[in-house]
């Protein structure tokens, strides 16, 4: 398969934009009850994925944007993930959403209106390891169809469709 241009990898990451607005549907006990035993609730997971686009967007998205040094480090997946589950408690589904979408489209608006030079350039973290725009979509677009397709399984367990 050949290398994905900026345009396709800007595309896919923004197409989870309209299907999570579309989970707005479900009830909000669908959104709190677990996708199955001992695994996450849809307002967790979507927690979960909107504090990566949070963190990513402040610690290295932004800072690219503003030409200052990125302060993105490697994180703790367990402690990172213990930390969304415990934010989206008070949360309802409608704020959950809302502030998924307000990062995703953050980090659309910096990335988009990056040139090509741009979104290919490194830049080194907090760790001094490489970051790209482009390397953030190849990494992130993977975790988003992961945490989509558990999604649409548990959406279809509950209403068959």
């Amino acid at each position: 398969m050949a290398a994905k241009t900026k345009e396709q990898l800007e595309l896919e990451y923004q197409s989870f934009i309209p299907y999570i607005e579309s989970l707005d549907a479900l009830a909000e006990a669908d959104w709190e009850a677990p996708i199955e035993a001992g695994k996450w609730s849809l307002k967790e997971m979507l927690c979960h994925i909107m504090l990566w686009d949070k963190y990513f967007y402040e610690e290295a998205i932004a800072k690219v944007k503003e030409d200052q040094p990125l302060t993105v480090t490697h994180q703790n997946f367990n402690e990172f993930n213990a930390r969304a589950v415990e934010y989206a408690k008070p949360l309802n589904k409608q704020t959950a959403i809302q502030q998924f979408v307000l990062y995703r489209k953050k980090i659309l608006d910096v990335i988009m209106l990056s040139g090509e030079e741009e979104f290919a350039k490194i830049h080194l973290d907090g760790d001094r390891k490489k970051f790209s725009f482009r390397g953030y979509l190849r990494d992130f677009i993977p975790h988003d169809k992961h945490h989509k397709k558990q999604m649409e399984q548990y959406i279809q367990s509950i209403t068959g469709k």
